[in-house]
Protein backbone atom coordinates (compact mmCIF):
# COMPACT_ATOMS: atom_id res chain seq x y z
CA UNK A 1 0.00 0.00 0.00
CA UNK A 2 0.95 3.60 -0.42
CA UNK A 3 1.43 4.25 3.30
CA UNK A 4 4.81 2.54 3.27
CA UNK A 5 6.28 5.87 2.16
CA UNK A 6 4.41 8.04 4.68
CA UNK A 7 7.40 9.02 6.81
CA UNK A 8 9.42 10.21 3.79
CA UNK A 9 6.46 11.93 2.17
CA UNK A 10 5.61 13.63 5.47
CA UNK A 11 9.13 15.02 5.85
CA UNK A 12 9.25 16.28 2.28
CA UNK A 13 5.76 17.74 2.55
CA UNK A 14 6.64 19.72 5.65
CA UNK A 15 9.55 21.31 3.78
CA UNK A 16 7.53 21.98 0.66
CA UNK A 17 4.47 23.29 2.52
CA UNK A 18 6.45 26.14 4.06
CA UNK A 19 5.83 28.03 0.85
CA UNK A 20 2.04 28.07 1.44
CA UNK A 21 -0.58 27.57 -1.23
CA UNK A 22 0.97 29.85 -3.83
CA UNK A 23 4.13 29.36 -5.85
CA UNK A 24 6.86 31.53 -7.27
CA UNK A 25 7.52 28.93 -9.95
CA UNK A 26 5.61 28.15 -13.13
CA UNK A 27 4.06 25.07 -11.50
CA UNK A 28 1.02 25.77 -9.33
CA UNK A 29 1.20 24.47 -5.78
CA UNK A 30 -1.72 23.22 -3.72
CA UNK A 31 -0.94 22.91 -0.01
CA UNK A 32 -2.84 20.21 1.90
CA UNK A 33 -2.39 19.40 5.60
CA UNK A 34 -4.31 18.12 8.61
CA UNK A 35 -5.35 14.75 9.97
CA UNK A 36 -2.99 11.78 10.01
CA UNK A 37 -6.08 9.62 9.49
CA UNK A 38 -7.04 11.41 6.28
CA UNK A 39 -3.40 11.71 5.16
CA UNK A 40 -3.20 8.34 3.33
CA UNK A 41 -6.28 9.22 1.26
CA UNK A 42 -5.06 12.71 0.40
CA UNK A 43 -1.60 11.35 -0.38
CA UNK A 44 -3.04 8.77 -2.78
CA UNK A 45 -5.28 11.34 -4.49
CA UNK A 46 -2.38 13.81 -4.72
CA UNK A 47 -0.13 11.21 -6.37
CA UNK A 48 -2.77 10.44 -9.01
CA UNK A 49 -3.50 14.14 -9.57
CA UNK A 50 0.16 15.13 -9.86
CA UNK A 51 0.64 12.40 -12.46
CA UNK A 52 -1.55 14.49 -14.76
CA UNK A 53 0.97 17.33 -14.47
CA UNK A 54 -1.65 19.98 -13.68
CA UNK A 55 -0.30 21.09 -10.29
CA UNK A 56 2.12 20.14 -7.55
CA UNK A 57 0.37 19.01 -4.37
CA UNK A 58 2.11 18.96 -1.00
CA UNK A 59 0.48 16.88 1.75
CA UNK A 60 1.40 17.47 5.40
CA UNK A 61 0.29 15.73 8.57
CA UNK A 62 -0.17 18.21 11.44
CA UNK A 63 -3.21 16.54 12.99
CA UNK A 64 -6.80 17.71 12.69
CA UNK A 65 -6.40 20.59 15.15
CA UNK A 66 -3.04 21.64 13.74
CA UNK A 67 -4.42 21.54 10.22
CA UNK A 68 -7.37 23.77 11.12
CA UNK A 69 -5.00 26.32 12.68
CA UNK A 70 -3.08 26.60 9.41
CA UNK A 71 -6.25 26.46 7.30
CA UNK A 72 -8.05 29.21 9.19
CA UNK A 73 -5.00 31.47 8.89
CA UNK A 74 -5.04 31.04 5.12
CA UNK A 75 -1.76 29.13 5.05
CA UNK A 76 -3.16 26.10 3.22
CA UNK A 77 -5.92 25.51 0.68
CA UNK A 78 -7.19 22.17 1.96
CA UNK A 79 -7.13 20.41 5.32
CA UNK A 80 -8.08 16.87 6.29
CA UNK A 81 -10.10 16.29 9.46
CA UNK A 82 -11.05 13.15 11.34
CA UNK A 83 -13.88 15.00 13.08
CA UNK A 84 -16.03 18.01 12.17
CA UNK A 85 -14.88 21.57 12.71
CA UNK A 86 -15.43 22.97 16.24
CA UNK A 87 -16.89 26.32 17.27
CA UNK A 88 -13.50 27.74 18.24
CA UNK A 89 -12.16 26.80 14.79
CA UNK A 90 -15.22 28.33 13.15
CA UNK A 91 -14.38 31.57 14.95
CA UNK A 92 -10.71 31.25 13.99
CA UNK A 93 -11.71 30.94 10.34
CA UNK A 94 -13.98 33.98 10.67
CA UNK A 95 -11.05 35.93 12.09
CA UNK A 96 -8.92 34.87 9.16
CA UNK A 97 -11.71 35.66 6.65
CA UNK A 98 -11.65 32.03 5.48
CA UNK A 99 -14.98 30.62 4.31
CA UNK A 100 -14.88 26.83 4.11
CA UNK A 101 -16.68 24.00 2.37
CA UNK A 102 -16.98 20.76 4.37
CA UNK A 103 -16.72 17.56 2.29
CA UNK A 104 -17.10 14.08 3.84
CA UNK A 105 -14.85 11.65 1.96
CA UNK A 106 -14.98 8.28 3.75
CA UNK A 107 -15.94 6.28 6.81
CA UNK A 108 -13.44 5.05 9.36
CA UNK A 109 -13.63 2.82 12.40
CA UNK A 110 -11.39 3.36 15.40
CA UNK A 111 -9.59 0.11 16.13
CA UNK A 112 -8.82 -1.02 19.68
CA UNK A 113 -5.68 -3.14 19.48
CA UNK A 114 -3.33 -5.12 21.73
CA UNK A 115 -0.17 -7.15 21.29
CA UNK A 116 -0.80 -10.52 19.55
CA UNK A 117 0.35 -12.42 22.65
CA UNK A 118 -2.32 -10.79 24.85
CA UNK A 119 -4.38 -13.98 24.72
CA UNK A 120 -6.52 -13.00 27.72
CA UNK A 121 -8.30 -10.33 25.67
CA UNK A 122 -11.06 -11.64 23.42
CA UNK A 123 -13.26 -8.54 23.59
CA UNK A 124 -13.93 -5.42 25.65
CA UNK A 125 -17.03 -3.46 26.54
CA UNK A 126 -17.52 0.28 26.16
CA UNK A 127 -17.85 0.48 29.95
CA UNK A 128 -14.47 -1.21 30.38
CA UNK A 129 -12.86 1.20 27.95
CA UNK A 130 -14.37 4.10 29.87
CA UNK A 131 -13.09 2.65 33.15
CA UNK A 132 -9.64 2.53 31.60
CA UNK A 133 -9.51 5.87 29.78
CA UNK A 134 -11.58 8.36 31.82
CA UNK A 135 -9.64 11.08 33.71
CA UNK A 136 -10.47 9.49 37.06
CA UNK A 137 -8.58 6.35 36.01
CA UNK A 138 -5.19 8.02 36.24
CA UNK A 139 -3.31 6.69 39.26
CA UNK A 140 -6.08 4.19 40.01
CA UNK A 141 -6.56 1.89 37.01
CA UNK A 142 -2.98 0.80 36.39
CA UNK A 143 -3.16 -2.97 35.82
CA UNK A 144 -5.06 -5.24 33.50
CA UNK A 145 -6.73 -6.80 36.55
CA UNK A 146 -8.12 -3.36 37.45
CA UNK A 147 -10.17 -3.46 34.25
CA UNK A 148 -11.54 -7.00 34.53
CA UNK A 149 -11.06 -9.54 37.33
CA UNK A 150 -9.09 -12.52 36.07
CA UNK A 151 -6.93 -10.51 33.71
CA UNK A 152 -3.19 -10.39 34.52
CA UNK A 153 -1.98 -8.52 37.57
CA UNK A 154 0.40 -6.66 35.25
CA UNK A 155 0.76 -2.96 34.46
CA UNK A 156 -1.17 -1.90 31.37
CA UNK A 157 0.62 0.41 28.93
CA UNK A 158 -1.63 2.72 26.94
CA UNK A 159 -1.11 4.25 23.50
CA UNK A 160 -3.36 6.68 21.67
CA UNK A 161 -3.76 9.70 19.46
CA UNK A 162 -2.33 13.04 20.54
CA UNK A 163 -4.64 15.65 22.04
CA UNK A 164 -4.44 17.76 18.85
CA UNK A 165 -5.91 14.87 16.89
CA UNK A 166 -9.50 14.53 15.73
CA UNK A 167 -9.18 10.83 16.48
CA UNK A 168 -8.55 11.71 20.14
CA UNK A 169 -11.57 14.03 20.15
CA UNK A 170 -13.86 11.40 18.66
CA UNK A 171 -12.57 8.59 20.88
CA UNK A 172 -13.06 10.58 24.09
CA UNK A 173 -16.56 11.67 23.04
CA UNK A 174 -17.58 8.12 22.12
CA UNK A 175 -16.02 6.31 25.09
CA UNK A 176 -15.70 8.78 27.96
CA UNK A 177 -18.75 10.82 27.00
CA UNK A 178 -16.93 14.15 26.82
CA UNK A 179 -14.70 15.35 24.02
CA UNK A 180 -11.08 16.06 24.94
CA UNK A 181 -11.42 14.33 28.30
CA UNK A 182 -9.16 11.42 29.27
CA UNK A 183 -6.36 10.32 31.51
CA UNK A 184 -3.07 11.91 30.59
CA UNK A 185 -0.59 9.16 31.47
CA UNK A 186 -0.48 7.41 28.10
CA UNK A 187 1.94 7.44 25.18
CA UNK A 188 0.49 9.81 22.60
CA UNK A 189 1.45 10.66 19.05
CA UNK A 190 -0.02 12.41 16.01
CA UNK A 191 1.75 9.75 13.92
CA UNK A 192 -0.21 6.49 13.94
CA UNK A 193 2.86 4.56 12.86
CA UNK A 194 4.52 5.44 16.18
CA UNK A 195 1.51 3.96 18.01
CA UNK A 196 1.60 0.82 15.87
CA UNK A 197 5.26 0.20 16.67
CA UNK A 198 4.77 0.87 20.37
CA UNK A 199 1.92 -1.62 20.75
CA UNK A 200 3.56 -4.21 18.49
CA UNK A 201 6.61 -4.28 20.78
CA UNK A 202 4.85 -4.43 24.16
CA UNK A 203 2.95 -7.50 25.42
CA UNK A 204 0.98 -5.44 27.94
CA UNK A 205 0.03 -2.58 25.61
CA UNK A 206 -3.40 -1.42 24.48
CA UNK A 207 -4.17 1.46 22.16
CA UNK A 208 -6.46 3.00 19.58
CA UNK A 209 -6.12 4.50 16.09
CA UNK A 210 -7.82 4.38 12.70
CA UNK A 211 -8.81 1.00 11.27
CA UNK A 212 -6.73 1.53 8.13
CA UNK A 213 -3.53 1.56 10.18
CA UNK A 214 -4.56 -1.72 11.82
CA UNK A 215 -5.27 -3.23 8.39
CA UNK A 216 -1.81 -2.22 7.19
CA UNK A 217 -0.20 -3.84 10.26
CA UNK A 218 -2.57 -6.72 11.03
CA UNK A 219 0.27 -9.26 11.33
CA UNK A 220 1.80 -7.20 14.19
CA UNK A 221 -1.38 -6.48 16.17
CA UNK A 222 -4.47 -8.11 17.62
CA UNK A 223 -7.84 -6.48 17.00
CA UNK A 224 -10.24 -6.29 19.97
CA UNK A 225 -14.00 -6.60 19.24
CA UNK A 226 -16.15 -4.10 21.16
CA UNK A 227 -19.50 -4.65 22.86
CA UNK A 228 -21.48 -1.41 23.20
CA UNK A 229 -24.01 -3.05 25.51
CA UNK A 230 -26.93 -2.46 23.15
CA UNK A 231 -29.08 -5.18 21.65
CA UNK A 232 -29.22 -3.54 18.20
CA UNK A 233 -25.48 -3.68 17.45
CA UNK A 234 -25.47 -7.30 16.32
CA UNK A 235 -24.68 -10.40 18.35
CA UNK A 236 -22.47 -9.18 21.20
CA UNK A 237 -18.92 -7.90 20.54
CA UNK A 238 -18.31 -6.52 17.05
CA UNK A 239 -14.96 -5.95 15.35
CA UNK A 240 -14.45 -3.12 12.86
CA UNK A 241 -14.55 -4.09 9.20
CA UNK A 242 -15.72 -2.59 5.93
CA UNK A 243 -19.14 -4.16 6.49
CA UNK A 244 -19.64 -3.36 10.20
CA UNK A 245 -18.52 0.27 9.83
CA UNK A 246 -20.67 0.84 6.75
CA UNK A 247 -23.80 -0.81 8.15
CA UNK A 248 -23.45 0.93 11.52
CA UNK A 249 -23.10 -2.20 13.69
CA UNK A 250 -19.61 -1.25 14.89
CA UNK A 251 -20.58 1.34 17.47
CA UNK A 252 -19.75 3.73 18.95
CA UNK A 253 -16.36 3.86 17.20
CA UNK A 254 -17.43 4.41 13.57
CA UNK A 255 -17.21 7.92 12.11
CA UNK A 256 -17.07 9.95 8.90
CA UNK A 257 -13.84 11.72 7.93
CA UNK A 258 -13.51 14.92 5.91
CA UNK A 259 -11.58 17.38 3.82
CA UNK A 260 -12.25 21.10 4.10
CA UNK A 261 -11.45 23.45 1.22
CA UNK A 262 -11.24 27.23 1.48
CA UNK A 263 -13.99 28.69 -0.69
CA UNK A 264 -11.71 31.49 -1.89
CA UNK A 265 -9.10 28.99 -3.01
CA UNK A 266 -11.62 27.26 -5.29
CA UNK A 267 -11.37 30.31 -7.58
CA UNK A 268 -7.94 28.95 -8.49
CA UNK A 269 -8.62 26.51 -11.37
CA UNK A 270 -6.05 24.01 -10.10
CA UNK A 271 -7.65 23.85 -6.65
CA UNK A 272 -11.14 23.37 -8.07
CA UNK A 273 -9.78 20.69 -10.38
CA UNK A 274 -8.02 18.95 -7.49
CA UNK A 275 -11.19 18.79 -5.38
CA UNK A 276 -13.25 17.58 -8.35
CA UNK A 277 -10.61 14.90 -8.90
CA UNK A 278 -10.63 14.03 -5.16
CA UNK A 279 -14.38 13.49 -5.16
CA UNK A 280 -14.34 11.56 -8.46
CA UNK A 281 -11.37 9.26 -7.83
CA UNK A 282 -11.47 9.29 -4.03
CA UNK A 283 -13.95 6.42 -3.48
CA UNK A 284 -11.71 3.89 -5.24
CA UNK A 285 -8.56 5.22 -3.56
CA UNK A 286 -10.28 5.25 -0.15
CA UNK A 287 -10.70 1.49 -0.41
CA UNK A 288 -7.18 1.01 -1.78
CA UNK A 289 -5.57 2.62 1.29
CA UNK A 290 -7.72 0.67 3.75
CA UNK A 291 -10.65 2.95 4.54
CA UNK A 292 -14.37 2.44 4.00
CA UNK A 293 -16.04 4.19 1.06
CA UNK A 294 -19.36 5.89 1.71
CA UNK A 295 -22.44 4.78 -0.25
CA UNK A 296 -22.61 6.02 -3.85
CA UNK A 297 -25.60 8.21 -2.99
CA UNK A 298 -23.54 9.99 -0.33
CA UNK A 299 -20.73 10.76 -2.79
CA UNK A 300 -23.28 12.16 -5.26
CA UNK A 301 -24.54 14.50 -2.53
CA UNK A 302 -20.99 15.53 -1.63
CA UNK A 303 -20.15 16.30 -5.27
CA UNK A 304 -23.33 18.38 -5.50
CA UNK A 305 -22.32 20.20 -2.30
CA UNK A 306 -18.99 21.15 -3.80
CA UNK A 307 -20.45 22.06 -7.19
CA UNK A 308 -22.79 24.50 -5.42
CA UNK A 309 -19.88 25.72 -3.24
CA UNK A 310 -22.11 25.23 -0.19
CA UNK A 311 -20.29 26.81 2.78
CA UNK A 312 -20.30 25.79 6.44
CA UNK A 313 -20.58 22.53 8.35
CA UNK A 314 -23.31 19.93 8.54
CA UNK A 315 -22.49 19.64 12.25
CA UNK A 316 -23.02 23.27 13.21
CA UNK A 317 -19.56 23.71 14.70
CA UNK A 318 -20.33 21.31 17.54
CA UNK A 319 -17.58 18.81 16.69
CA UNK A 320 -18.00 15.04 16.89
CA UNK A 321 -21.40 13.34 16.81
CA UNK A 322 -21.45 9.67 17.74
CA UNK A 323 -23.46 7.20 15.66
CA UNK A 324 -24.28 9.61 12.83
CA UNK A 325 -24.93 8.53 9.23
CA UNK A 326 -23.41 11.14 6.97
CA UNK A 327 -25.82 10.49 4.10
CA UNK A 328 -28.74 11.45 6.37
CA UNK A 329 -27.05 14.74 7.25
CA UNK A 330 -26.23 15.44 3.61
CA UNK A 331 -29.84 14.91 2.57
CA UNK A 332 -31.08 17.14 5.38
CA UNK A 333 -28.47 19.78 4.55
Amino acid sequence: MRRSSIALVHALALIAACGGSSSSTDTAVIAVDGSSTVFPISEAVAEEFKAQGKARVTVGMSGTGGGFKKFCKGEIAVTGASRPIKNEEVELCKGGAVEYIELPVAYDGLAIVVHPSADWVDHMTVDELKTLWQPEAQGKVAKWSDVRPGWPDEEIHLFGAGVDSGTYDYFTQAIVGKEHSSRGDYTSSEDDNVLVQGIASDKHALGFFGFAYYSENAEKLKLVPIDDGKADNGAGPVAPSVQTVNDGTYQPLSRPIFVYVAAGETKRPEVAAFIDFYLEKGPALVKEVGYIPMPDAAYELVRARFKARTPGSLFGGKGSKVGVKIEDLLRAG
